[in-house]
């Protein structure tokens, strides 16, 4: 019976390992890639959302910060873009190739503005815009009397490329020329190819392959790297949309024809890839999103009273910098002074003496904003609206914001709900409302507190994408 017993044991195991294994091999047949079925949404339901949302790089010319600044080649034309077309902009910073285009399949990102080189490959996972550059490729190596300056020279030399570009296949078909000999390191340390730049300079790593573009922006400030080899030729650059878009795929590529004609374009490219003077500067700065983490002189004092206030730091910061750009002697036509733009009225009223003084400008301002805080505590319990309240109050006064809300109650809308106070606020400039006999304050340029507000959002929104809370 014993031998049965193993017998019938045995074989059941069995049959349940084969159940497992053909159960798995189901799974896997019947698992579709992520390119397949991509989710339906072209420009029509993207135009409704009133977001598009694009995945970019923080480097020193797609997307970065520069003295609280949101700038960049693909960041600027793209806001002109989306500006153009009545849409925000929302940018996603994400590094890693592969995972953007499944991003781009599931709906979470409507663009990749990445440098991405059109192949065959790639075609399976997205369409591509028409290109809107040229890019050959260079190697990055230290400076030094024997530079490499032929393929063959590279023999029984390591390099390292970017995870998921097309790089590791350039260096593989320069393997197979070098019978081999060639060492390729498809390197997961480093997420962007700047990072694997700076790797070479500091003698981490002796190789390395980016685009020239970003190797000649970086050699301005790398001063011991040499780019000046060219691993390959240049090849189309372009942008990627859902293979099931092709309204937005046709929008972009009306706007890209007419954009690369036009001076802007031009100005742009000087801007980013032909001043090395500028582009060292915003390298190496430590108010730079790519080689430090401050946004301005003033982080410490910023963050102490945000605290205060019970603001993310970065949210105080992107106030300051649209009313001053970080300017302490800014002053405006109305005489507005100091970081903060405090009104002499309001520096008296809120003890600010000196408002050349960062410390004075930025103590008196928050208790300013403390005090709209609490002015509209009660009447906009969410403190994700009310900030938005309170910046608003902070530019315009929150006598015409109180006006926008009696309207929004009027006409039967939320009247703690921004958008709906915004709407009233932005036509505070018409007879219509401004006459309305709920209206106190009369006339306002609604627009500006409207933009006032959306603008500071939106350098928040960057800041938190590149700049760490602490």
């Amino acid at each position: 019976m014993g031998r049965y017993l193993r017998i019938f044991f045995t074989s059941a195991i069995i049959s349940v390992l084969l159940i497992a294994c053909t159960r798995e091999e189901l799974r896997e047949a019947t698992s579709q890639p992520f390119w397949h079925n991509p989710v339906e949404y072209d420009w029509d339901r993207i135009k409704q959302r009133g977001t598009l949302n694009v995945i970019v790089d923080n480097s020193s010319t797609s997307y970065f910060i520069y003295r609280g600044r949101l700038m960049g080649f693909e960041y600027e034309l793209l806001r002109d873009f989306a500006t153009a077309r009545g849409v925000r902009l929302n940018m996603i910073v994400n590094a890693d190739i592969n995972e953007a285009f499944e991003m781009l399949n599931k709906g979470d990102a409507d663009l990749l503005a990445l440098n991405l080189e059109v192949t065959e490959k790639r075609k399976k996972y997205a369409e591509f815009t028409i290109p809107h550059n040229q890019l050959g490729t260079v190697l990055v190596q230290r400076k030094s009397n024997q530079p490499i300056r032929k393929l063959e020279q590279l023999s029984g030399k390591t390099v390292h490329v970017r995870k998921s570009s097309t790089f590791k296949t350039k260096m593989e078909l320069v393997s197979f020329q070098l019978a081999g000999k060639l060492q390729i390191v498809e390197d997961e340390s480093y997420v962007d190819g700047e990072k694997l730049i700076e790797a070479v300079s500091k003698g981490d790593i002796n190789y390395t392959i980016v685009d020239e573009d970003m190797g000649m922006v970086n050699s301005t400030y790398f001063e011991n790297i040499d780019v000046d080899f060219k691993v390959s030729d240049p090849v189309d650059i372009a942008w990627a949309v859902r293979r099931n878009a092709p309204d937005f795929l046709a929008e972009l590529n009306t706007w890209l024809e007419k954009v690369k004609k036009s001076a802007k374009y031009r100005i742009l490219f000087e801007k980013y890839f032909k001043n090395p003077r500028a582009s060292y500067f915003r390298g190496t700065s430590p108010y730079s999103s790519v080689s430090g983490n401050r946004i301005s002189a003033y982080d410490e004092i910023i963050k102490y009273h945000a605290d205060e206030l019970g603001w993310d730091w970065r949210m105080l910061a992107a106030l300051i910098y649209k009313e001053s750009h970080f300017d302490v002697e800014a002053e405006s036509w109305a005489g507005a002074r100091g970081l903060m733009q405090l009104m002499p009225a309001t520096m008296e009223h809120y003890g600010v003496s000196d408002p050349i003084n960062p410390r004075e400008s930025i103590a008196g301002g928050v208790r300013y904003l403390k005090y709209l805080d609490r002015y509209w505590t009660s009447r906009v319990p969410a403190a994700s609206e009310r900030v938005k309240f309170i910046l608003a109050s902070y530019n315009v006064g929150q006598g015409h914001v109180d006006d926008a809300v009696r309207l929004a109650i009027k006409y039967r809308k939320d009247p703690s709900d921004w958008n709906d106070v915004a709407y009233y606020l932005e036509r505070k400039s018409q007879p219509l409302y401004y006459r309305d006999e709920v209206v106190r304050f009369g006339y306002c340029r609604g627009s500006e507190p409207v933009n006032y507000v959306r603008d500071i959002l939106r350098f928040y929104n960057g800041y938190k994408l590149l700049i760490l809370a602490y």
